[in-house]
């Protein structure tokens, strides 16, 4: 039992404080136990107390979470005809009468929401990142923005705003890798809708997508800093201008793995960050020259400068 907040009061009792059971769905006078409000809903979250010691478990009242992007926040009931109704009605399945009653716009939404979640699915984005993009792309549908653009590009584009707006950004290859546009739509498409949204989002860094390529490339925490730092050391002195972050992230971990005891190729890092190997060798043969400066004073070389391999 839990104090209730209600605005109900007891006729005997106006000032005693009302105890809520929500097993029983009422409301008790806490100073002489009048039953003030019965059957009352339980507006809290559902959950289940799993208790080792034994196998029963206790269960809260059910209710999903209200999603803004749907229509009516995914609260709506949608009532078919019964299984022993008219032949007519079992064509096609449930599924195919759903989607026959939906709109127009509510099934290319519909389709977006899908589209969005098996794109999120196929980079292991978290859900947070899926009900932003699902909000960016209503936005865009309710704002009839869709008309002479790609469907797929629009959907890419808010994916990628999506990960850029949650701190988790990823690079247009990526993105086009599990969708069915271009790069060049993607990028296009990426500008459109930051534009007809009003949306700004930060530039991106290399130190951005330092952590994700570290980790997946398995290399320790302090090589993963030294990467960081010798990318941010090239971009302030200006010697990878016109590279994007992602090429000059790859060119710094190459750089910082080769000089310490876990090297790492550039086959391997093209594989895990999705730069080719000549764009790696590009970064890598501007940095090269003033890499003395790029490491940190404190770095202990397992290979020296003057001998690291040469891409």
């Amino acid at each position: 039992m839990a104090t209730s907040t209600k605005s109900d009061a007891c006729p005997l009792h106006p000032d005693a404080a009302l105890i809520e059971d929500s097993s029983a769905g009422d409301q008790i006078c806490s100073d002489c136990g009048l039953v003030v409000g019965h059957r009352v809903v339980d507006r809290g979250s559902e959950w289940r107390t799993f208790n080792n010691e034994e196998s029963s478990t206790e269960r809260s009242r059910v209710g999903a979470p209200e999603k803004p992007y749907r229509s009516g926040s995914d609260l709506t009931t949608i009532i078919g005809p019964s299984p022993s109704g008219p032949s007519k009605f079992k064509i096609g399945g449930p599924k195919y009468r759903n989607r026959k009653s939906l709109t127009s716009t509510n099934r290319t939404l519909e389709d977006g929401f899908l589209q969005i979640a098996s794109m999120a699915d196929k980079m292991n984005l978290p859900s947070c990142i899926v009900d932003r993009a699902n909000v960016l792309f209503k936005r865009v549908q309710d704002g009839k923005h869709l008309r002479g653009h790609s469907s797929d590009g629009i959907i890419a584009a808010c994916l990628n705003i999506a990960c850029r707006q949650e701190g988790v950004p990823r690079g247009f290859k990526e993105i086009c890798a599990v969708s069915m546009v271009s790069k060049v739509e993607s990028s296009r498409c990426y500008n459109y809708v930051r534009k007809v949204l009003k949306i700004s989002v930060d530039s991106t860094t290399s130190g951005d997508f330092m952590a994700r390529f570290g980790s997946n490339l398995e290399l320790p925490y302090k090589v993963q800093r030294v990467a960081t730092d010798i990318a941010e050391q090239a971009v302030k002195m200006d010697i990878v201008s016109g590279r994007s972050p992602i090429s000059v992230a790859a060119a710094a971990i190459y750089m910082a793995s080769q000089a310490s005891e876990d090297k790492r190729s550039a086959k391997q890092i093209e594989e895990i960050t999705g730069v080719a190997i000549g764009t790696i060798r590009q970064a890598f043969r501007l940095m090269y020259p003033q890499a003395a400066q790029l490491f940190p004073k404190d770095f202990e070389f397992a290979t020296t400068i003057d001998k690291l391999p040469r891409l």
